[in-house]
Formats: C-alpha cells, structure tokens, sequence
C-alpha cells in the first residue's frame, strides 16, 4: 500500500474513534446536574469552582475528529 491510503484509513479510523468519544461525552449527564429517583426530578447546584461542562472524552475525541480530517486533507494534497 501507499503512503497515501495509510493516510486516508489512519484519517478514517481516527474520525470514527473520535466520534465515538463526542457520542459519548454528548449523553453524560452534566456534573451540575442531580436526578432524584424517588421524586423522578433534577436538581441544578451550580458552583463557579465545581463548575465543568466537558470531560476529557469529549477533548479528545475532538482533537481525534480534527486529526482524522488533517489526516484526510493530507493524502489528499500528496494523493
């Protein structure tokens, strides 16, 4: 095989990889947020220090999306 293609499958398995850490990090339930199972309600209890939006599934697999997509521009232009 070529340069090339180990380019486009490292890309593609790389986009796949990180997209399946953003589907994740996308249905955590937030660290601010409780759910009462008794009552079936949430409870918001948000703290500027506590406060965190993304878990670092969520980083890499963005960093993974955006190196598969470098990955792909890549064979493209050598390809």
């Amino acid at each position: 095989m070529q340069v090339v293609d180990y380019l486009r499958l490292a890309g593609y398995a790389l986009g796949a990889l990180g997209g399946a850490l953003l589907f994740v990090e996308f249905f955590q339930l937030p660290s601010y947020v409780d759910y009462d199972e008794e009552f079936q309600t949430y409870s918001l209890e948000i703290s500027p220090q506590e406060l965190r939006e993304h878990t670092w599934l969520g980083r890499v697999g963005g960093l993974f999306v955006s190196l598969g997509f470098a990955a792909l521009f890549v064979a493209a232009l050598v390809g």
